[in-house]
C-alpha cells in the first residue's frame, strides 16, 4: 500500500495561510475551520485527522481545481454541497 504525501503539502501550506488569520475563532486544538457550500457557505469545525482522509483529499483536490490556494473567504473552501458534507464527515467519524 502505498502513502500519497503530495495531497498532504498542499494541506499544510493551506492550514499556514489561514490559521493566522482566524486566531479571534474559537477553534479547538487539533481542529480547522472550513467553508462549506456551492453558493452560501457555512463554517464547519473538523478534525485536522480528516484532511488525511482519501475522501475528503478528493474534496482538497476540487477546492485547488477551483480556488487554487487563494480562498475567497480568507479560509479553507470546499466547494460542495453541504449535505453531501455533512455525509463525510459523519461516515469519517464512525469509521
Amino acid at each position: 500500500m502505498a502513502i500519497h504525501f503530495q495531497r498532504i503539502i498542499p494541506a499544510k501550506q493551506i492550514l499556514r495561510r489561514i490559521l493566522p488569520s482566524l486566531e479571534s475563532t474559537n477553534v479547538p486544538k487539533g481542529h480547522v475551520p472550513v467553508y462549506v457550500g456551492e453558493t452560501q457557505k457555512k463554517i464547519f469545525v473538523i478534525p485536522i485527522s480528516y484532511l488525511k482522509h482519501p475522501s475528503f483529499q478528493n474534496l482538497l483536490s476540487k477546492a485547488e481545481e477551483e480556488f487554487g490556494f487563494d480562498h475567497p473567504l480568507g479560509g479553507l473552501t470546499i466547494p460542495c454541497r453541504e449535505e453531501a458534507f455533512i455525509d463525510l464527515t459523519c461516515s469519517l467519524n464512525s469509521s
